[in-house]
């Protein structure tokens, strides 16, 4: 994985938010062995509540068949993963997450969030194993979520 360029791919995320930018939570899954991205999402919330961008790109992960070695994937996503998505991710058993705003941050703009942080979930769900990488492009990414959400 040290090879992956992790701005890139955050870039990739940033630009995916375009589909909701209400609700600017882009994420992408990279195989970390050949640097292809897998599979991509963005927060359909409007639609379920719980299809936040890391949920779109691990459903549209299982569609593709692509998951067998979750270990070797990394998912990119603009903002930390709350506890919800964190846990699907550790279900899915993708090895590392790269973010760039923090759960603190999105709080401090306003945007309602669960105040439980990713490295928290993984330090307690024994049995799994997950990096966690934060900050990356996070002034970009904090650009994003400025202004609170208007969405319930």
């Amino acid at each position: 994985m040290a090879s992956l360029d992790h701005e890139h791919f955050m870039r990739r995320a940033i630009a995916l938010t375009a589909n909701c930018p209400r609700l600017p939570f882009g994420a992408l899954i990279v195989c970390a062995e050949t640097g292809e991205v897998v599979a991509e999402g963005w927060n359909q919330s409007a639609i379920n509540p719980t299809w936040h961008g890391e949920i779109d790109a691990i459903n549209r992960l299982a569609e593709s068949g692509r998951g067998d070695d979750g270990a070797g994937l990394v998912l990119y996503t603009t903002a930390e993963p709350c506890p919800m998505c964190l846990a699907a991710i550790l279900w899915s058993g993708i090895g590392t997450v790269v973010f760039g705003s923090s759960i603190r941050f999105l709080q401090q703009q306003g945007w309602r969030q669960i105040d439980i942080l990713a490295d928290e979930v993984v330090r307690r769900s024994p049995g799994w194993a997950c990096t966690i990488i934060g900050g990356v492009l996070e002034r970009e990414c904090n650009a994003l979520f400025e202004r609170p959400c208007q969405d319930p």
